[in-house]
C-alpha cells in the first residue's frame, strides 16, 4: 500500500474522529443550548454547525473538478439563524454534508492527491486541500466542544480521559476503556 493510499485512509479516519467529537458534544446539550451563544455577538453551536455544513458541501462537492468555493454558497448566511433553522434541519444538513466528504474520500485514488484543486481561486494539490480542511474543521470542532462543555458546566461528560484518571488509563488502557 502506497503512502498516498495511507493518507486517504488516515484522512477519512481523522475526519470521522472530528465528526464524532462534535456529535458526542452536541448529544449532551439541549436543543435550547444548541442555539445559545455564550455572549452577545458570539456564534452558537448551531451557527458553527450551519457554517461547517455549508463549507463541507462547497468544498467536497465536485472536489477534483470545480472550485471549492461554489458560486451558490452564501457563507454570510451560514452565520445567521433563521426560523427555518430548526435543530432537526441543521442536524440533517450536518449529516448530509459529512456524507459528501466521506463519499468523496472513498472515491479518491492515490494519484488524485497530486491533482490540482482550486479553493477560492487558489491552486492547491488535493493533498494540500485535504490538509487545509483538517485544520479548519478541527478549529471549529474545538469551538463546539468548548461551547458544549461551558454550557453544561458540571454536567459535562468528558470526551477524553477525565482529569485525574490518566494514571488509571496508562496502567491498563483496555481495562479502563471497558469500564467506561
Amino acid at each position: 500500500m502506497g503512502e498516498m493510499e495511507n493518507f486517504v485512509e488516515l484522512s477519512s479516519r481523522e475526519f470521522k474522529r472530528l465528526k464524532e467529537l462534535s456529535d458526542k458534544a452536541v448529544a449532551q446539550v439541549s436543543d435550547t443550548q444548541f442555539f445559545q451563544a455564550l455572549s452577545v455577538g458570539d456564534n452558537s453551536i448551531a451557527h458553527v454547525y450551519k457554517h461547517l455544513s455549508g463549507n463541507l458541501v462547497s468544498r467536497w462537492t465536485d472536489f477534483l473538478t470545480s472550485d471549492g468555493e461554489k458560486p451558490y454558497r452564501n457563507r454570510d448566511d451560514e452565520f445567521t439563524i433563521s426560523n427555518a433553522d430548526s435543530y432537526e434541519s441543521l442536524i440533517s444538513k450536518w449529516e448530509s454534508a459529512w456524507k459528501i466528504l466521506f463519499d468523496t474520500l472513498d472515491s479518491l485514488q492515490p494519484a488524485d492527491l497530486e491533482r490540482p484543486v482550486m479553493i477560492r481561486g487558489e491552486s492547491l494539490s488535493a493533498l494540500q486541500a485535504i490538509s487545509r480542511q483538517f485544520t479548519h474543521y478541527a478549529y471549529h470542532v474545538g469551538q463546539i466542544v468548548f461551547m458544549a462543555k461551558h454550557l453544561l458546566g458540571h454536567n459535562w461528560k468528558s470526551l477524553s480521559i477525565p482529569l485525574g484518571e490518566s494514571a488509571a488509563f496508562n496502567e491498563s488502557p483496555e481495562a479502563y476503556l471497558e469500564s467506561k
